[in-house]
Order: C-alpha cells, then structure tokens, then sequence
C-alpha cells in the first residue's frame, strides 16, 4: 500500500480512536453517576438498573471497537496493514474503506464466522 493510502488510513483510525475513548470515558463517568443518583422507589431503581446495563454494554461494544482501531494503527507501525491476518493476502481496498480496523479478508472473515477458522490475535 502506497504512502498516501496508509496516512489516509492512520488519520481516519486516529480519530475513530480518539472519539471512542472520549465516548468510553463519557460512558464510564455516566455508569458511575447512575451508582450515585438515589432511586427512592421500586420503579426507579428498575430504570436506574436497565439504564446502568444499557451503558455497561455500549460502554463494552465501544471498547472493544477501540481495541481493534489500536490494533489497526499498530499493523500501520508495523508495517503489514492491508493484510490478512490469517492467510496473508492484502484486504480488498473497499472492505479497508468500510471497514478500516478490519484483521481479515472477506474470506476468512467468512470461515471465522462459521467457526472455520481459529481468532487469531493481532
């Protein structure tokens, strides 16, 4: 991949980087004044506990995204973005467009959610 593409690339996953840990640390300090806030009564602590799963599992989904943009970047340093991390071969250029901290070709992304292929770390 070319010079441009890659910075093209390390830009848009930078700041997909820095709003996820913004709106993870958002989600956080949200969880943990719903701890504080007083339910008085039944209904109220039912809302208080539906809201405070609700932000526990968007607060888990945006982490996780998170994780795969760091690993994005950390393929750009390293020098082998653009590529499957299972069978080697380069991602095609408008799944990376889509989908830019993607690990896998649409192939083995294909295996992997049939559980024929093993998740790999990276």
């Amino acid at each position: 991949m070319d010079k441009k593409k890659l910075d093209y690339f390390k830009k848009r996953l930078e700041e997909r980087q820095h709003t996820l840990r913004r709106n993870v640390s958002r989600t956080e300090m949200d969880g943990r004044q719903s701890d504080e806030d007083a339910a008085q009564d039944i209904a109220d602590r039912a809302a208080s506990s539906y809201n405070k799963e609700f932000l526990f599992h968007q607060s888990n989904s945006e982490r996780q995204l998170l994780q795969m943009v760091q690993g994005a970047l950390e393929r750009i340093r390293e020098g082998n973005f653009g590529q499957c991390i299972s069978c080697g071969q380069e991602i095609n250029p408008k799944r990376l467009e889509a989908v830019p901290w993607t690990r896998y070709c649409i192939q083995c992304q294909e295996k992997m959610e049939q559980g024929r292929l093993e998740h790999a770390q990276s």
